[in-house]
């Protein structure tokens, strides 16, 4: 699924990285536990959690990850976005549940890691 389809099917707000909303992802892994994330080793991964601070993104960019979808309303911020920037990851703000955000997802054919 293309990152911008991701987006608007979690009514999201891409909040930095659009240039790269044409990057497609396969899997998806939910998690506010980032020793987890990093356990987690597929391509085309994108990360659905609630855990809005630095820690999210430096844990994408060592498991490289394209993409994090941030849930239930949490905001990122600006050394958030430029750290993302830097390493070319889509951040996205969504206001839904992470068990609503994983199950339209599911739903729309990415695959669980496990």
């Amino acid at each position: 699924m293309k990152l911008s389809e991701l987006a608007e099917l979690v009514n999201g707000n891409v909040v930095c990285c659009h240039h790269r909303l044409d990057s497609e992802v396969e899997y998806a892994f939910a998690s506010d536990l980032m020793s987890d994330v990093l356990t987690v080793r597929v391509d085309k991964l994108l990360l659905i959690t609630g855990l809005a601070n630095m820690q999210a993104v430096r844990t994408a960019e060592m498991a490289d990850i394209q993409a994090i979808i941030f849930v239930r309303n949490k905001t990122v911020s600006e050394d958030m976005i430029n750290l993302a920037e830097d390493n070319g990851i889509v951040l996205i703000e969504s206001p839904f549940t992470m068990f609503r955000a994983s199950g339209l997802l599911f739903g729309k054919g990415v695959k669980p890691v496990y």
